[in-house]
């Protein structure tokens, strides 16, 4: 079918001009709205503006402009004797092209101080009804929501003045899906401004937005594809809105990675650093400067943190960069970077930079959601703080300032090590960490078994609480002098027992942890 007459009217403009042009000299009649008419016609490209063809003025301050038979009719009409001969007595033309692209609604609510009226004001009405109802009618209608699609278009109407019905169809669902994105981030904004006791944390009919950001070249292993896409509701630092700014490209695990390492590193207040594998951090530390941190970090374990991903949660320095050098790292990621500490990091050609930056950003919608097979678990993120005023000491032994500090240190880590989770800590790093293990004392016994002889004098922190006192008998052996958990268990008085017979600081903070 024959492309004789199109209606462009484009909130991105990226390479409108070169495809009005192109159909204009196909001798395809243009028509056109607001800013879109006046950037085709100061190009010298003939069109014609909207309300020459409807008749009918714009309203409502340009509210009602394209909302109107004569458009609409054209849109819609099935290219059939009946529906061309009703067109015919209401002087109704077919309108066989629309290239449409709605108003800048995310845009609009990503800016700073953002008010409801100019949120509501870049809601498009007329425009998804246009790309819904030539999407609809996609056999009479080539609907363009893409400007990357406008030279493909061309081609076709070039070669034989028409576009193809598989193409059509594709163009069609990419409309459809435009919309329902548009439609998702309006719905999730409106109703992040309800009042906190109306706000739907959990909606009967979930409406998740997510754009594509890549094609990965394989998933967890190599038989498998895989793509990452970024989710629309989420402002701010995170991992998928951070810049790559060098290296190769990222693989799905390391994506995976570079999430662990920066919501652990995230944490922390004082300057930390985070050295993720197999996602789990093998090394953490905090310290007065970002230096001295990420050195702490690495020397925790050194055989584990060679093709790590490194977390960092303040802007790299030189200093910092020469470090990250003197061994094989996978990416790293941080708020920022010095020119010189980037200078250094490029040197080593296939590490990954990202930048985050301002990591104090609002993260919007803060869902963990894990798939199953048939459906999908949402929780919200684990971001469950203990204060020191609310931790309960149960046992005899009180603890010191500085052991309390250093369990705080421990907690913040264990809430991000693979369930069973045992983590053991000194000054201010990490020196054992136990994961993953199907029994509490096998991660306590993995835990003890890499800190060594420096487990003398350490902190232990359990995600969950103790069944059984095996496992602070254990840490008694190693040298452990504090143990925070979280406490519940029917068993509880059997473990403080235990703490007490061996002078050990038993803390519970009434929180667990678990991370499957």
């Amino acid at each position: 079918m024959k492309v004789k007459r199109a209606l462009i009217s484009v909130s991105n403009k990226a390479g409108v001009v070169e495809f009005a042009r192109g159909l204009a000299d196909l001798g395809v009649e243009l028509i056109s709205t607001g800013g879109t008419f006046k950037t085709i016609k100061e190009a010298g490209v003939p069109v014609k503006y909207v309300t020459e063809v409807t008749g009918f003025p714009e309203i409502l301050d340009g509210r009602v402009k394209t909302l109107n038979p004569k458009i609409h009719g054209g849109i819609l009409a099935r290219r059939v004797p009946e529906h061309l001969k009703q067109l015919e007595e209401h002087g109704i033309g077919t309108i066989d092209l629309v290239a449409v692209n709605l108003y800048p609604f995310k845009e609009t609510i990503s800016k700073p101080n953002v008010t409801l009226e100019d949120a509501i004001e870049n809601i498009d009405i007329g425009g998804p009804a246009m790309v819904r109802a030539s999407a609809k009618n996609y056999e009479g209608v080539v609907i363009v929501v893409n400007p990357n699609s406008y030279g493909q278009i061309l081609d076709y109407l070039k070669s034989s003045g028409d576009v193809p019905n598989d193409v059509r169809l594709k163009l069609s669902a990419e409309a459809f899906g435009h919309t329902a994105e548009y439609d998702s981030l309006i719905t999730g904004y409106l109703s992040s401004l309800a009042g906190e006791e109306e706000k739907e944390i959990f909606p009967e009919t979930l409406k998740p937005v997510f754009s594509k950001v890549q094609d990965l070249r394989y998933g967890e292993n190599p038989h498998q594809k895989a793509v990452f896409y970024r989710d629309n509701y989420v402002t701010g630092a995170c991992v998928g809105n951070a810049r790559q700014l060098h290296g190769k490209e990222l693989s799905f695990n390391n994506i995976m990675d570079i999430n662990s390492a920066f919501e652990l590193v995230r944490e922390f207040q004082d300057p930390a650093a985070v050295i993720i594998k197999h996602n789990n951090p093998c090394g953490t530390a905090w310290a007065a400067n970002l230096h001295e941190a990420y050195v702490k970090a690495f020397t925790a374990d050194e055989v584990s943190a060679f093709g790590g991903i490194v977390g960092l949660n303040r802007p790299v320095d030189g200093a910092t960069a020469g470090e990250i050098n003197k061994t094989f790292i996978e990416a790293v990621i941080a708020p920022g970077y010095t020119p010189e500490a980037l200078e250094i990091l490029k040197k080593k050609e296939n590490l990954r930079i990202l930048e985050t930056g301002a990591m104090e950003a609002n993260l919007g919608a803060d869902w963990d959601m894990k798939k199953v097979n048939g459906g999908l678990l949402i929780q919200e993120v684990d971001r469950g703080e203990v204060k020191p005023e609310e931790l309960k000491v149960v046992s005899e032994k009180q603890p010191t300032p500085e052991q309390l500090k250093e369990l705080l240190f421990a907690w913040k880590v264990v809430k991000h090590v693979k369930s069973n989770a045992i983590v053991v800590t000194k000054d201010g790093r990490t020196i054992g960490v136990g994961a993953g293990q199907m029994n509490r004392v096998g991660s306590a016994k993995i835990a003890f078994e890499q800190a060594g002889e420096k487990a003398q004098g350490a902190v232990l922190a359990s995600d969950a609480f103790f069944p059984f006192r095996d496992t602070i008998d254990e840490a008694a052996k190693a040298g452990i002098t504090a143990i925070i958990q979280p406490g519940g268990s029917m068993r509880d008085e059997e473990s403080i027992q235990a703490a007490n017979e061996h002078g050990l600081v038993m803390i519970f903070t009434g929180m667990r942890h678990f991370k499957h």
